[in-house]
C-alpha cells in the first residue's frame, strides 16, 4: 500500500445537485465512515453493496442526512485500499459538513488527483490510466471522451505491452 494515513474528499463536482459523493480511502475508512453512519441492521457491512442510512454526528447523535453508503475492501477497490463512499444529498453545505465530519474523525483532507496517485502506486491502474483520468474529466466531444477511454480501458498500455514483447522475443533470438 502506498501510504497508511486515510485521506477524504467531495468526489462529485462543485455546486447543488441531486447526490453528493464524500469518498474515503485507506486503512482507516471505513471504520471512520461507520462511525458517522446509522443503519436499522446490527450486521456486518459486506463489501461492494449499497446500505441505507443516516449520516449522523457522533459527538451529538444528530443526524445531518439520509444516506447511502458504499465499502469497498483492499484490493477490490479503485485505489486498491479499503474505501468507503457516503452518497448524500448534493448541498454544498452538507457535503463540507460531512467531510468535516470524517477528517474531525481522523481522516486527512485529499490533495487533488490523490485517489488516482495512489490507484497507480498500488498497481491498480498504469501511468497512461492515470493521466486518461483526467482526460475523461475534462472531455467535451464524443472524440475526446472515445480516446480517453481507449487509454483508460488499457488500450495504449497493450500495444506497448505487446510491442515490448515482440522486441524482447527478437532480441532472444
Amino acid at each position: 500500500m502506498y501510504r497508511s494515513d486515510t485521506i477524504a474528499a467531495i468526489s462529485t463536482p462543485v455546486g447543488e445537485g441531486g447526490i453528493g459523493v464524500v469518498r474515503l480511502s485507506g486503512a482507516e475508512a471505513i471504520e471512520i465512515a461507520q462511525r458517522v453512519f446509522r443503519r436499522r441492521s446490527p450486521k456486518p457491512l459486506q463489501p461492494n453493496r449499497v446500505y441505507f442510512g443516516e449520516v449522523v454526528d457522533p459527538d451529538t447523535g444528530k443526524m445531518l442526512d439520509r444516506a447511502l453508503l458504499i465499502p469497498f475492501r483492499a484490493p477490490r477497490s479503485y485505489t486498491g485500499e479499503d474505501i468507503a463512499e457516503l452518497h448524500c444529498h448534493g448541498s454544498p453545505y452538507l457535503l463540507r459538513r460531512v467531510l468535516d465530519l470524517v477528517c474531525r474523525l481522523g481522516a486527512r483532507l485529499a490533495q487533488p488527483g490523490e485517489f488516482t496517485m495512489r490507484a497507480f502506486l498500488n498497481g491498480k491502474i498504469d501511468l497512461a490510466q492515470a493521466e486518461a483520468v483526467a482526460d475523461l474529466i475534462r472531455a467535451r466531444s464524443e472524440a475526446q471522451l472515445r480516446s480517453a477511454l481507449a487509454l483508460h480501458t488499457g488500450a495504449l498500455s497493450q500495444k506497448a505491452q505487446s510491442l515490448s514483447d515482440a522486441l524482447l522475443s527478437l532480441l532472444a533470438t
